[in-house]
């Protein structure tokens, strides 16, 4: 059976990133029930970034996927495997969390040799990133200035890279709770009922394009 494996970079379980998250899952199903999505929430794991261990460099014994043994080290080797990854994350500070850039940091590294610079992943798949964010579209800039880099790997690698997002998304439950600026709720709540639906059907069309990719 084909798989995809969503890494879940937010630490929210119902908020807006995992909404998009469910949202490409019926997509997936809208086109197949043979094809397994894995969801792996980082948040749940204990892992740091790259250790700078060099061990997927060694003479003899070089490896495309990280060998640093911690509880993010199964992940990374189904997802080398996997027939189609999604990246999702809310955007902090214009980036991705610090879990999925250091998820990001052990995947990729390993793809890179120092003979010949050349990026070889173990198999070559879709890849899908999915953003939430408070940022407003006009404010975009700034987001792909922090994603870039990563993105830049994964699509000269894997060739296949789509970017999705939804901005200006609601931030809180309950704004009365917390200091921000007076009429904010409004304002979010017009942009979220005008754009969320779409934001969701985005998602969704995601999911049966990657299916469709992986069975066709």
């Amino acid at each position: 059976m084909s798989k995809i494996i969503i890494i879940d970079g937010g630490p929210r379980k119902t908020m807006n990133t995992a909404q998009m998250i469910e949202a490409f899952k019926q997509g997936v199903q809208s086109v197949s029930d043979q094809i397994e999505i894995q969801h792996v929430r980082l948040y749940d794991l204990n892992y740091k970034g790259c250790m700078s261990c060099m061990a997927c460099k060694v003479k003899g014994k070089s490896s495309n996927i990280c060998c640093f043994k911690d509880e993010l080290k199964p992940v990374l080797d189904e997802v080398a495997y996997a027939d189609g990854i999604v990246l999702a994350s809310p955007i902090y500070m214009g980036e991705t969390t610090a879990m999925l850039h250091a998820f990001l940091e052990r995947w990729t590294f390993p793809w890179l040799s120092y003979k010949d610079y050349s990026n070889t992943p173990v198999k070559y798949m879709p890849v899908v990133a999915i953003y939430t964010m408070n940022a407003a579209p006009e404010q975009m800039s700034f987001v792909e200035k922090g994603v870039g880099m990563s993105e830049w790997i994964i699509q000269l690698t894997m060739k296949d890279f789509t970017r999705i997002c939804a901005n200006n998304t609601y931030q809180v439950k309950n704004y009365d709770r917390y200091e921000f600026a007076k009429g904010q709720a409004e304002r979010k709540q017009a942009y979220k009922d005008a754009h969320w639906e779409e934001d969701l059907a985005q998602a969704r069309e995601a999911g049966k394009r990657m299916a469709e990719k992986i069975l066709g």
